[in-house]
């Protein structure tokens, strides 16, 4: 059995208050917000995928995450929070992902019940597969682990495909079936986040919430247990580097 200091702070921290992580794509922005104080991050898949170039619908590998989860987790001390998209695969290729996670240094994943190839959360056109075999893949991530403080993260998407009736069903699942957290992502407005309070975090389940429409007090407030930010480096980034670009001017 294999321990990971990091693991076990993020485990308290979650045990004892909330978690507010960061989104970074890169060892940089790792180092850059453990310099900032926060106690945790997030590595995003979004952000990943936009570091090769690509869109965030399925075409970064296996292989690409996970050297970026190395490469993340190499630069910091803090627990980081990792994308692991759809599990690649069926409940084989789970085991052998949530395997590779850990290998490299993730503190937590989160896995997700979109039909591969999968599409950012907050994409239309998503479809979702059933919730058994949803229930199934995370059964065997927890199974899967060397390490028990590693933290699974059922996430749903079901919210845009078939509303919040099957949402709850989801997640309730997810979390019988061995989830330390779930997280329902597509909350884009104000009164999608009030539902989701309303209909999951009232029920005392554990969630994570990815966005900010309220900032880390407010939804410690509202009850979440967890609170990622996929898009703040990358968003700084790109605004910043664009405005610098058009200030050179083209030649």
């Amino acid at each position: 059995m294999t321990t990971d200091p990091r693991r076990a702070a993020l485990r308290a921290q979650l045990r004892d208050g909330f978690v507010l992580a960061p989104g970074v794509y890169n060892g940089l922005f790792a180092r850059l917000v453990e310099e900032a104080g926060f106690t945790a991050m997030y590595m995003t898949g979004f952000g990943t995928a936009a570091r090769y170039g690509y869109p965030d619908t399925g075409l970064v590998t296996q292989t690409e995450m996970v050297n970026n989860v190395r490469v993340v987790c190499g630069a910091t001390s803090l627990p980081v929070i990792c994308d692991a998209d759809t599990g690649y695969g069926n409940v084989i290729n789970v085991r052998r992902t949530v395997r590779a996670w850990e290998a490299a240094g993730a503190a937590a994943l989160h896995l997700e019940d979109q039909v591969f190839p999968k599409k950012c959360g907050f994409m239309a056109g998503k479809q979702v597969i059933p919730t058994d075999e949803a229930v199934m893949k995370l059964r065997a991530a927890i199974d899967a682990r060397t390490d028990p403080d590693l933290v699974i993260i059922g996430r749903t998407d079901a919210l845009a495909v078939n509303g919040w009736d099957d949402v709850v069903a989801r997640v309730s699942a997810f979390h019988a079936a061995g989830a330390h957290l779930v997280f329902v992502d597509g909350i884009r407005r104000r009164q999608d986040l009030d539902d989701y309070v309303e209909r999951v975090v009232s029920r005392g389940l554990p969630c994570l919430y990815n966005g900010a429409l309220v900032d880390g007090a407010e939804a410690a407030a509202m009850g979440f247990k967890a609170q990622i930010l996929p898009g703040l480096a990358i968003g700084a980034v790109y605004h910043a580097t664009t405005d610098a670009l058009a200030g050179v001017g083209a030649p």
